[in-house]
């Protein structure tokens, strides 16, 4: 079961659960099926965690694949521009061109890391809205249950 799935469960719980007699805002609830729900959530927290950890992992190794094709490309376009400078007959057209296609490498560069960062942004911020929407769940559920009177 995932984290979802267990909180719908103990709420199922909480609602079908009997009233204490002479107080309708109060519930019987089975305490052992409850502590078991609550051990399957603690055991599921470590799985979400990793899943998010991994979609971390996987932004980060996009964003270097990223970077290292863009110093790749200009790598390149460096290598080529040197060797059309090297003969002296187009020296000036060799030097124009080396610069434009450092132009578009970089341009070529920035556009990839754009990508890769709205890719990671995207990953992360669906990564957030659900964690947030656990959090609800769980501050929900938490909130049916009395404050014990200590």
């Amino acid at each position: 079961m995932n984290i979802e799935e267990i909180l719908e469960e103990i709420d199922e719980l909480v609602e079908k659960s009997p009233t204490v007699p002479f107080i309708t805002h109060k519930k019987m609830i089975d305490s052992d099926r409850l502590r078991e729900l609550i051990s399957d959530a603690r055991m599921n927290l470590p799985k979400e965690l990793k899943e998010a950890q991994r979609v971390e992992y996987e932004a980060q190794k996009i964003l270097d694949d990223a970077t290292k094709e863009a110093e790749s490309i200009i790598q390149r376009a460096e290598d080529r521009a040197s060797k059309i400078v090297a003969k002296e007959a187009i020296v000036e057209e060799a030097r124009k061109k080396a610069i434009d296609m450092i132009k578009k490498a970089q341009q070529s560069s920035q556009n990839i890391q754009k990508t890769a960062i709205i890719s990671i942004t995207k990953m992360l911020d669906e990564t957030e809205a659900s964690y947030n929407k656990n959090l609800q769940s769980i501050r929900a559920v938490k909130a049916k249950f009395p404050t014990p009177k200590g």
